[in-house]
């Protein structure tokens, strides 16, 4: 009789994770993807039903095979599939944990390496598109105060869409020293200055933002009154960045990670420092922040600049020995091998 899987997946979800290591919702989620998925392709490979799984049933060779599933058939990315990895990784180092005897086999699928992946081209919009962007927001339509109030505090502090996403009114301050308060990945705060035009917008915003729910805490809502979700923000993201493309036919799909990027650029072409700005988007890591760098031409362009060329002089011509010349000339004159012996 094997180890029941379904004790384990639930003690993870709903004690290890949220409670013990303290992750986020959207971190959670992501980790119940990537069980789903993997329990759903062993319960079909075997064949055997989803709550009668053991922990025994899902052996190296089964989680290789199934890493190899989603991305020859579900056509997923190695970046998409390190992370459906880590989420297995994560589980079996619970399960270890948990339950000594089953350790060996634990190691073996923790050991599995993570796949390289191609390093992706950051796109970024130039001040010139981003202005472009702005412009094309009709602020008489409907929905146009409140387009235009996420777009500048998208673009005022380069916050993720699940920052935006659970801002609420406690976390703004619009009249002395005005700033928001984000809540990042780790649960980590965050203090963001904010622009005079994106002040006169979200107070211009919050006049005529009408809740469904009275007590509604949620600052950006949908056309019903519900708070948006991630999906309503890049959706408007992506309609302004088609209109956009008559004005400025450069512009490509436009997303909220698109226009994070666009700040950061925008912050360090301004001369500030890669520790300040990491800081400012709440990077964990400030190599994350180093990959802007490394992108901007620009920014390149100038580093040469200032480093200048090096003074070549005249090279003085090389005189050929006349052992080395004697020994080149030898295919071309026969007689000069020729002897008297």
């Amino acid at each position: 009789m094997g180890h029941s899987l379904a004790t384990f997946i639930k003690q993870f979800f709903s004690h290890y994770l949220p409670v013990q290591k303290g992750l986020s919702i959207n971190t959670i989620e992501t980790y119940r993807d990537a069980v789903k998925l993997l329990l759903c392709y062993v319960s079909d490979t075997l064949p055997k039903p989803v709550d009668e799984l053991c922990v025994e049933d899902i052996s190296e060779t089964m989680v290789l095979d199934f890493l190899e599933y989603l991305e020859h058939t579900r056509n997923c990315c190695p970046t998409t599939r390190n992370v459906r990895l880590g989420a297995i990784r994560s589980l079996f180092t619970f399960i270890a944990r948990q339950e000594p005897v089953l350790i060996a086999q634990c190691q073996q699928i923790r050991a599995i390496p993570k796949k390289r992946s191609k390093h992706k081209v950051i796109h970024y919009l130039e001040e010139n598109e981003m202005q472009s962007v702005l412009a094309t927001i009709d602020v008489n339509s409907r929905t146009g105060v409140r387009d235009k109030a996420l777009m500048l505090i998208l673009y005022n502090t380069g916050a993720r869409v699940s920052e935006i996403v659970h801002l609420n009114l406690d976390d703004m301050q619009l009249d002395d020293a005005p700033q928001i308060k984000l809540l990042g990945k780790g649960q980590k705060e965050r203090h963001c200055p904010l622009w005079p035009e994106t002040v006169d917008a979200l107070k211009q915003y919050l006049q005529k933002r009408k809740p469904k729910d009275n007590k509604g805490e949620s600052v950006f809502l949908n056309v019903n009154g519900s708070p948006i979700t991630r999906f309503g923000i890049r959706y408007i993201t992506r309609k302004l960045g088609v209109q956009a493309q008559g004005l400025n036919t450069e512009i490509k799909q436009l997303n909220p990670h698109v226009i994070r990027h666009t700040a950061a650029m925008h912050l360090l072409r301004a001369g500030n420092e890669i520790t300040m700005v990491s800081f400012w988007l709440g990077h964990a890591d400030i190599n994350t922040t180093h990959v802007y760098i490394e992108i901007d031409m620009e920014m390149k362009r100038k580093m040469i600049e200032k480093a200048g060329a090096p003074k070549i002089t005249e090279q003085t011509t090389w005189l050929q020995p006349d052992i080395l010349k004697w020994l080149d000339e030898l295919n071309r004159r026969p007689e000069l091998c020729a002897g008297n012996f």
